[in-house]
């Protein structure tokens, strides 16, 4: 934890003093359950953001994708999210199995809203709910079985100010180096550029 001075705001109070409260508008947005407008969203997204936080107060935020809808409703009160193979890394996943708290951003490409669910999830390999999550013939290895306890949909500004879903403003992938240091270090061994291997990559991932 950084030392703290004059300058940091060291609690809530302090952040209230500072912005004030938020409008009652905003308050009200939040809900206890899906209505019939998360639900469409959720149906229609193929990306989010998963939190969790571990028992020695770590943090981690992980992207999930699958095809639209790769969530599944259950009901008002309980999502289907499951993981299919990957890296293996599971820090979200471990997370979870230690403290079950969940916090999801679900983000529609064009879109500027986003929609956040919070609540609590258990890991499971029931086999209703993994065959429920099957994509083209692939089963995931588990199912994170959230239920659901705040609702409420993001405002768009976050969107608007980055430009992200404008074409325009994005910027050249050559330009842009990877954070992998895997596509690095085999970049500068192959003396390749890093957005040809990146490609390659991503096409290898199209096999699973």
């Amino acid at each position: 934890m950084a030392t703290t001075d004059q300058h940091t705001i060291s609690s809530v109070q302090d952040l209230r003093d500072l912005v004030g409260e938020p409008l009652e508008r905003v308050r009200t947005k939040e809900l206890p359950a899906l209505d019939a407008r998360a639900i469409s969203f959720i149906e229609t997204a193929p990306f989010l953001v998963l939190a969790t936080s571990a028992a020695d107060g770590s943090s981690d935020a992980s992207p999930k994708g699958g095809p639209p809808g790769f969530v599944k409703v259950l009901d008002e009160k309980r999502l289907a999210l499951p993981d299919f193979p990957g890296n293996r890394r599971f820090d979200g996943w471990q997370n979870l199995v230690e403290r079950p708290g969940i916090g999801l951003l679900f983000v529609i490409p064009g879109i500027t809203e986003t929609l956040r669910v919070n609540g609590t999830a258990r890991l499971t390999r029931d086999p209703e709910l993994i065959e429920l999550c099957e994509v083209d013939g692939k089963f995931p290895w588990f199912v994170a079985d959230v239920r659901v306890e705040q609702v409420f949909s993001h405002c768009s500004k976050a969107f608007l100010r980055s430009g992200l879903w404008k074409p325009d403003s994005w910027p050249d992938p050559a330009d842009v180096l990877s954070p992998s240091r895997t596509i690095a270090e085999r970049s500068a061994a192959e003396q390749r550029p890093e957005p040809e291997i990146r490609e390659e990559v991503d096409r290898s991932y199209e096999l699973y």
